[in-house]
């Protein structure tokens, strides 16, 4: 099975994330706070990052550099959602590998989730 992290702040977005890509059979788990995601267990790396732009203690282009740049997670896919930032200013400002606008739909979310965890690590 694969898994997903999920960094969003707002718990409406966050649940239903969850609960879509656990029926499509993916191990998710979620922060809704970069402090908390901060002080995950990194033992466990997964096969794919969400990451909200505007989050209530800081920037998710900013945690997306911080995995991009850590050895240990920097070839884990990153999907970057957001409602206020534009895709030019996002892919300017981290090294995400796709943008989505909010509010999304959800297919489209899961096709993109698909493509990004197709040549992953885990086998599910």
């Amino acid at each position: 099975m694969k898994t997903i992290y999920i960094l969003e702040d707002d718990t409406g977005i966050r649940d239903a994330l969850q609960l879509l890509l656990s029926f499509e059979n993916y191990d998710v788990r979620s922060f809704s706070t970069i402090s908390a995601f901060t002080e995950r267990d990194k033992s466990i790396v997964p096969d794919l990052f969400i990451f909200d732009v505007m989050m209530p203690d800081g920037l998710g282009t900013d945690v997306c550099n911080q995995t991009k740049n850590d050895p240990q997670s920097a070839t884990v896919p990153v999907m970057i959602i957001s409602a206020h930032a534009k895709n030019d200013d996002v892919v300017k400002s981290c090294n995400a590998d796709v943008f989505i606008s909010k509010p999304f739909d959800i297919d489209d979310v899961i096709t993109q989730i698909e493509n990004l965890t197709r040549d992953s690590k885990s086998e599910g």
